[in-house]
């Protein structure tokens, strides 16, 4: 017979930054407006992906009646501000260009995104596949250490 598994994920070094941004249609029919703007994370996200020191730890992309939203796992918040403002990488060309679309069509679409700098946090995944934390920073099993959020949450700080 199958044992359920319990896992968490591993101790992050410092803190751990949690990125959400999404979009939604304001206009559906404005194909010209909202199309750039879907089709721009995905080249983010691979552009991140396939450079490990851009501090970017993992993502997940979530479908949802409010629209698209990628949610995000960094290293720290340096590494998150270095990526959003270097000329260099596809973020800045791809903002520029929403900004400059946003004043032809405005409302047509709208962009969100919600910073969160987590110094404590914990989780727990029941036979689960890495997920979220857990696929960013690694898997490990929940034993007598980390049983229960607060003694999730104080080995955390414990290894910080």
């Amino acid at each position: 017979m199958a044992q359920y598994t319990r896992t968490t994920n591993e101790p992050a070094d410092g803190e751990i930054v949690v990125f959400l941004i999404g979009m939604r249609l304001n206009r559906p029919w404005r194909v010209d407006a909202w199309v750039p703007v879907f089709t721009a994370m995905p080249k983010m996200l691979a552009e991140l992906s396939k450079d490990p020191g851009s501090g970017l730890l993992g993502h997940r992309l979530v479908l949802g009646a409010g629209g698209p939203m990628v949610i995000q796992y960094w290293r720290d918040r340096e590494s998150l501000y270095a990526y959003a403002n270097d000329t260099g990488r596809l973020h800045r060309p791809a903002w520029a260009a929403f900004n400059r679309r946003a004043r032809r069509v405005p409302g047509a679409v709208g962009i969100w995104h919600e910073t969160f700098v987590a110094g404590e946090f914990e989780s727990i995944y029941g036979d689960m596949p890495p997920a979220g934390l857990a696929k960013a920073l690694g898997v490990r099993q929940i034993d007598a250490a980390t049983e229960g959020g607060r003694r999730r949450l104080a080995t955390r700080r414990a290894t910080a």
